[in-house]
């Protein structure tokens, strides 16, 4: 699944082409893909839209308009959005498709059919989607040492756990997990009620640090992205932990390890991240 840094890539890569653009016509080709309205609605609600930018809040992107609407999407586990010229060959499991008045058309595939799309008009409010239940964006100037032990500081819950509580923290995912805990020398299975003050700050400090790392590793031109068909810049070359299991810690050279905490995978520096 596309965490933060990936979606925040596809918003820098995609936001400066459809910018201004108007929407001369939606088509759906799977109607459960909007959740909210009824796929006719969401058609009929956009054709003429004149788009004024995007957003991210979290994982979810979202589309803003001139009239003040605006919709919001998740791309969950296989959800790509790519900008093409006319004619452009489809992507396999294309189910929306949004064309523009220059005849580009900005397009929606996704393999496993999680991705979903809301609308919502000028003043409604969004209890459709989940934005709402959010947490702080990692780069929130509130998302400090404090602000997580308040958070976490009693659970008995692994640390791994706490960081992909969206509703506590929004856009962190097993990846990113993954490299705040190495780059903040914490077990991911510590208990969170067993974390020093000093360890609260080395996680205040590695989460918004690490993602902006991330992003910036990220950048692609739009004609790449567009060659790459939105999928080269994901995992970067540049995680430290993520997927390298059983290969040397650039640190201190001891071998990688593997567990799985809550249903997920995690990778960690058995030197490095040490267990109490």
């Amino acid at each position: 699944m596309p965490e933060l840094p990936e979606v925040e890539t596809i918003k820098r890569v995609l936001e400066p082409q459809i910018k201004g653009l108007t929407i001369k016509m939606v088509t759906v080709r799977r109607p459960e893909v909007v959740a909210h309205p009824t796929s006719e609605e969401f058609c009929a609600l956009l054709n003429g839209q004149r788009i004024s930018g995007m957003m991210r809040r979290g994982k979810f992107l979202g589309v803003s308009l001139d009239s003040g609407d605006y919709f919001m999407l998740h791309l969950r586990m296989t959800g790509g959005l790519l900008f093409t010229p006319p004619h452009y060959p489809e992507e396999k499991h294309t189910h929306i498709i949004f064309k523009m008045n220059n005849d580009y058309e900005l397009r929606f595939s996704d393999t496993r059919r999680f991705g979903r799309f809301w609308f919502l008009q000028k003043g409604e409010t969004d209890t459709y989607s989940g934005v709402h239940k959010l947490g702080l964006e990692p780069f929130d100037e509130k998302m400090t040492a404090d602000f997580l032990q308040t958070s976490f500081g009693t659970r008995k819950k692994t640390i791994k756990e706490c960081l992909l509580e969206q509703h506590i923290i929004a856009g962190i995912g097993n990846i990113y997990s993954d490299e705040i805990l190495f780059t903040a020398k914490i077990h991911p299975k510590r208990r969170a009620d067993s974390l020093t003050e000093n360890e609260w700050q080395l996680l205040a400090d590695a989460i918004p640090e690490r993602l902006c790392y991330f992003i910036d590793k990220n950048k692609i031109t739009s004609e790449d992205y567009l060659q790459s068909k939105g999928k080269d810049y994901r995992n970067t070359p540049f995680l430290q932990a993520y997927g390298h299991n059983g290969e040397p810690c650039p640190k201190c050279r001891q071998l990688f390890d593997r567990m799985v905490i809550g249903g997920r995978s995690s990778v960690f520096c058995p030197s490095c991240q040490k267990d109490l």
